[in-house]
């Protein structure tokens, strides 16, 4: 008799009640779907056992017959008193069940407040959960609590233990000046910062000159030295990892570091004395870094730029600022030819330059209600310090990985042809296709697609397309390349203030070159952990972050409801079809909102047919439509086809 086929893995759950488990291990297999029916109690996050039960479809089919071990033993909801009881409805909807709470149990929550509950019984047997109120968040309407709300229910670490801010206050305000005479003192050097009006942690500054001999440019990009305050087995360097990245929460920053070394002495403040680890290119007329140095500098920051400025300088459209800065104008110049030069050298690589707005949400300053949704406008400034920081991460990946140093690199692999194939599939509906020569893809075939659609109303719902046929980007202590900026050597190194790997290899550049070979041996076994762990929480901070977007979409679109837009579809599953509307926000149309008809979904062409009007629904189709609902508390918008 043939053995059954075992499988742990995570089980993610799905609202509607079926769910998919991703098997563990690194054998790469793709999730395997679980049917409502053969859920079997688990819950959202769970690690299950599963026994495959189908492999005749495209994706494998199995049932749970053993929970190993829950994924969760709090969640964080909304508080419903019924004088002798109460519940707590999650906010996670997929979790499944309402939490029954005894009277006992209610500490000193009230009707609507937002609670964390602890789970003293699982749900089975057709019961509900049940739990004990732990910690009470404030009520729904309350300014904040729902940022709160989604800071419990990931878990961030929102305060700082006593013992590590102690140790970060110990520095003091000012640079030891002890350490000055071991480093290129740079501080009478034109040196700036540019970032975004409200950046608080500037961790990168640059300098640029050209070279005496040539028509060269000789580039140093400055790096705030964060591993010379945060030492290894230092508490600092232990919380850091734990959090392993700044989560950035619209209003809110849940910072890597203590505020006293983030905004203080590793933020390059203007006018201030700091300390760096920099690295200097030298790039010729072709975007080629022909020579390399890396060194601890000093820096005093002459001044401290905001992306805004710097267009207005380039563009020459603002008197009063050009006249502010009239002695550095060719400094800003000289800055954007050699963007562009490094920019054009990528574009001919198959850099993806996938052009996708970020959204601009705006809170009030007293109530934290979102009052405007956008785009967020970027201009050639930006991508000014996009480039230098590319260049910087690329060069110092390269040279460590020919040192053979043990190293964390950010690495982005090649995508699944499958993936690419069921792409084309969709692509082909709107006039394009990714080349795949003998079962292999090159960066260059997305990027041209990237270059064709450029400026046509389908480029957003295209370059979405591609992202999510892309692999996710990740840390790796082995240098696996990165497919998306079409390099063999990358790294990050520009912002040890906010992600854990960049400090790590900060660590590694400076003492690796008078470090004993057991302190390689340290560096090397560590590498895979932290990378390991770094990729973790940069996920779980990039869900908390979209949650927070979600969210914060949602309040502003509930004072929206009966307003008439233009969208365009961005994708269509077999539930209904979503719009994303000129501001960013994106809504369902469910199948009962399109229209009276029953409409048949084609899986392998993403479309939807009307079976009396033979009407056809694509991604890419531009739609009107009416908000018919707005929900904060499920982060969910829903549209109607407005009648044209």
């Amino acid at each position: 008799m043939e053995e059954k086929k075992l499988i742990i893995g995570k089980f993610v759950a799905h609202e509607k009640g079926f769910g998919f488990v991703e098997p563990e291990g690194e054998d790469k297999q793709k999730d395997i779907f679980i049917p409502a029916k053969s859920v079997n109690g688990a819950l959202n996050e769970d690690i299950v056992e599963i026994e495959i039960v189908d492999e005749s479809g495209r994706s494998k089919e199995g049932k749970v017959v053993k929970i190993v071990r829950r994924g969760k033993d709090t969640l964080v909801g909304t508080f419903q008193n019924s004088k002798n009881f109460g519940f707590v409805v999650p906010d996670d909807k997929r979790f499944g069940s309402d939490i029954f709470i005894s009277k006992k149990n209610f500490g000193k929550a009230r009707n609507n407040h937002k609670v964390v509950v602890k789970i003293t019984k699982y749900p089975e047997n057709g019961r509900k959960a049940e739990g004990e109120i732990i910690e009470v968040i404030g009520n729904v309407n309350q300014a904040g609590v729902d940022m709160l709300s989604i800071i419990k229910e990931y878990k961030l670490p929102a305060k700082f233990p006593d013992n590590v801010v102690e140790e970060a206050k110990a520095f003091g305000t000012k640079i030891d000046p002890s350490d000055i005479d071991n480093r290129v003192d740079l501080r009478g050097k034109t040196i700036f910062t540019i970032d975004g009006e409200d950046a608080k942690d500037l961790d990168d500054a640059v300098m640029i000159e050209r070279a005496k001999d040539s028509d060269n440019y000789i580039l140093d990009v400055h790096i705030a030295d964060v591993s010379y305050y945060v030492k290894d087995r230092s508490q600092l360097d232990r919380e850091a990892r734990i959090r392993g990245t700044s989560v950035y929460m619209l209003g809110r920053v849940i910072p890597m570091l203590p505020r006293e070394l983030s905004n203080g002495l590793c933020s390059l403040n203007a006018g201030e004395d700091r300390y760096t680890l920099s690295v200097q290119m030298e790039i010729d007329k072709s975007g080629n870094v022909v020579a390399s140095d890396v060194y601890k500098g000093v820096i005093r920051v002459t001044e401290r730029m905001s992306y805004t400025d710097v267009q207005k300088i380039l563009d020459k459209s603002d008197e009063k600022i050009l006249k502010r800065y009239e002695k550095y104008i060719a400094d800003f110049e000289l800055m954007a030819e050699l963007a562009e030069i490094l920019k054009n050298k990528r574009m001919k690589q198959g850099y993806l330059n996938l052009d996708i707005p970020e959204s601009k949400i705006v809170l009030d300053n007293i109530t934290g209600k979102c009052i405007d949704v956008k785009k967020y406008e970027t201009t050639f400034a930006n991508e000014i310090i996009e480039q230098f920081m590319l260049t910087a991460n690329e060069t110092i990946a390269e040279r460590f990985y020919w040192l053979e140093v043990p190293f964390i690199y950010r690495v982005h692999e090649e995508p699944d042809i499958d993936k690419v194939k069921e792409l084309n599939k969709f692509l082909f509906n709107l006039g394009y296709k990714i080349h795949i020569s003998q079962d292999t893809v090159y960066p260059s075939s997305f990027s041209k697609v990237l270059e064709e659609v450029k400026g046509k109303p389908e480029e957003k719902v295209v370059s979405n397309l591609i992202l999510r046929t892309l692999k996710v980007a990740k840390y790796e202590s082995e240098n696996l390349g990165h497919f998306g900026i079409a390099g063999k050597y990358y790294c990050h190194f520009t912002s040890p203030i906010r992600r854990y790997p960049d400090l790590f290899i900060h660590r590694i550049i400076s003492e690796y070159f008078t470090s004993s070979e057991k302190q390689k041996q340290r560096f090397a076994e560590k590498a895979p952990k932290y990378a390991k762990n770094s990729s973790e929480r940069e996920k779980v901070a990039q869900k908390a972050e979209r949650e927070a977007e979600s969210m914060k979409k949602a309040e502003f679109m509930q004072d929206k409801v009966g307003e008439v837009y233009d969208g365009i579809v961005s994708s269509i599953t077999n539930f209904g079809v979503f719009v994303e509307l000129e501001n960013t926000v994106e809504g369902l149309i469910r199948f009962e909102d399109l229209g009276d008809e029953y409409f048949i979904y084609d899986e392998s062409n993403k479309t939807l047919r009307g079976e009396k009007t033979n009407r056809i629904f694509k991604i890419g189709d531009k739609l009107k439509i009416r908000v018919i609902n707005a929900n904060k508390e499920l982060r969910e918008i829903d549209f109607a086809l407005e009648n044209e």
